[in-house]
């Protein structure tokens, strides 16, 4: 009688549950059956959605619903913190698996190579959204002493980063950040807070109700100059052709025109103004350079010569996230990702045998959380059709108890998906007594202990 076809997924964030997800839905699935294994270096599953997504946005985080539905499936196994490749290594996978799919997404930030970027006050976005989201791997406290602070990038995490500065800490409270957390924004100095963007409205890349939810804040009040609703034929192409793209600009354009009212943070959104410059004295942040662009036809901009020193203790940079380099797998440097075709890993121009990706670590980290469907799909498609073909290595030992033996071998303490049930009852029961949904426990023992590890 034929066995299950054995697959390992690294990464259990949404990229990783589509794609487990994918593979229960083949005929695969139905004979001669699949069994899949997800394998997370956090002691918790969902990835960017528990650890990147802004707290005050629990609609997102209702995407942890739909994949409860594939990991609650009797052919789905979670082994949650376990590291690729410090816990089990490639080779090892591949002795257990017919298959392996990476889906490690992106954590760290993409480089801005601008002068000051390494001053004391100078930070990177990444590294402060897994401070406020309770990550157990981050420093507990942060430095808010800045009253003005500067944040470079036009997309949802400038977004996100902006609007955590700008609130009070008594507003996330509701939320489910750490105490650690709402401490540390208590003593949050940020009365202004300047978001920098190089092109113009047209060319932002804030969702349309992200944007908008700036506005939904009673102690925050969005300013927009008139100076910098500018549109060139390429940006007008842009707004017709995409209809969030239009959406931002019409938003941005009534928030232009309007009177600056009386809330007591002021949150600036600026365009056509490139970072040139960190300013710094003894070591610290005491400003930020900009060059005024313009456009140049094409919905580009240019530089005009035109410099601006503003007025900021404190800059986040937030232009975009980088994956880590994935030891054993072939690299591209400058995409931050693993060469493939079809998501079949590539190497030396050859597929790399049994070997996957999908998500962020394969195309980078842009898009949203369900655009990482679309790639799961593909992947897993490619996937069956070697499987089918006979491409695929068999593995040495395919029993599932197989694993559970190496990693109690290997003295890995591991977490399983009725951890995670009993972690979320635990935080839930945090949350009780102040009538709050949950509050996250943030350090990694204590969520090991939570899960019965």
């Amino acid at each position: 009688m034929p066995r299950p076809l054995r697959v390992a997924i690294v990464g259990a964030g949404p990229a990783g549950i589509y794609a487990a997800d994918a593979l229960l839905k083949s005929e695969a699935a139905v004979e001669p059956g699949v069994s899949i294994d997800l394998f997370e270096r956090m002691p918790a599953p969902f990835g960017l959605i528990r650890y990147g997504v802004a707290p005050d946005h629990p609609r997102i985080k209702g995407i942890i619903t739909a994949l409860h539905q594939v990991l609650d499936k009797p052919q789905v196994r979670l082994f949650g913190n376990v590291d690729y490749p410090n816990d089990i290594s490639l080779d090892e996978l591949q002795s257990f698996y017919d298959a392996v799919i990476f889906s490690t997404g992106a954590t760290a930030d993409r480089a801005l190579t601008i002068p000051g970027v390494e001053l004391d006050g100078s930070y990177g976005a990444a590294d402060f959204v897994s401070w406020y989201d309770g990550h157990p791997d981050v420093p507990r406290t942060w430095p808010l002493e800045a009253e003005k602070v500067a944040v470079l990038g036009v997309g949802n995490v400038a977004l996100d980063v902006a609007r955590i500065l700008a609130k009070t800490a008594d507003e996330l409270l509701p939320t489910e950040i750490p105490a650690n957390v709402h401490d540390g924004l208590k003593a949050n100095k940020a009365l202004e807070v300047h978001v920098f963007g190089r092109r113009g409205p047209a060319q932002a890349k804030f969702s349309p109700m992200e944007l908008r939810e700036l506005d939904h804040s009673p102690n925050i009040e969005v300013i927009v100059n008139p100076e910098d609703i500018d549109y060139d034929e390429g940006s007008i192409a842009t707004r017709r052709a995409n209809k969030q793209a239009d959406m931002v600009a019409k938003t941005l354009e009534n928030w232009a025109i309007r009177d600056i009212g009386e809330r007591p943070h002021k949150l600036f959104l600026h365009f056509f103004e490139s970072p040139a410059e960190i300013l710094g004295e003894d070591g610290k942040v005491v400003g930020l350079r900009t060059e005024r662009t313009e456009l140049d036809g094409t919905g580009n901009v240019k530089g005009t010569g035109r410099f601006t020193d503003w007025d900021v203790q404190s800059v986040y940079r937030a232009v975009g996230y980088l994956s880590d380099e994935l030891p054993k797998l072939p690299w591209d440097v400058d995409s931050g990702t693993v060469p493939d075709k079809g998501g079949r890993v590539i190497e030396a121009g050859a597929h790399l045998q049994s070997t996957y990706v999908t998500g962020w670590i394969r195309r980078g980290p842009v898009g949203l959380i369900g655009h990482t469907k679309g790639d799961a799909n593909e992947t897993v498609a490619n996937l069956l059709a070697d499987h089918a073909e006979g491409r695929l290595s068999a593995p040495a030992v395919p029993a599932p108890e197989a694993v559970e033996a190496f990693l109690a071998e290997r003295s890995v303490r591991y977490t399983t998906w009725e951890g995670w049930h009993r972690l979320d009852a635990a935080e839930k029961a945090l949350g009780e007594p102040q009538g709050r949904e949950r509050v996250k426990i943030v350090e990694r023992e204590d969520m090991l202990d939570a899960s019965g590890a």
